[in-house]
């Protein structure tokens, strides 16, 4: 189950894609693309938040 550690890195490189995505949009059409800037900000609290829950259940198991 090595691949748990990892996975919340995938969030916040999703989170970073939807970001750089929505700014993009703004940049070039002046629009703000609601989407993705939600998916981006949630995508970054599930990392914060899977690490935080990670680090408490690896504590409880020693």
């Amino acid at each position: 189950m090595k691949y748990a550690k990892f996975f919340p890195y995938v969030y916040l490189v999703f989170g970073a894609l939807f970001l750089v995505d929505a700014i993009s949009k703004y940049t070039a059409n002046g629009e703000i693309a609601y989407p993705s800037v939600l998916l981006g900000i949630t995508a970054i609290f599930m990392f914060f938040f899977r690490r935080k829950f990670m680090k408490k259940f690896d504590k409880r198991d020693q």
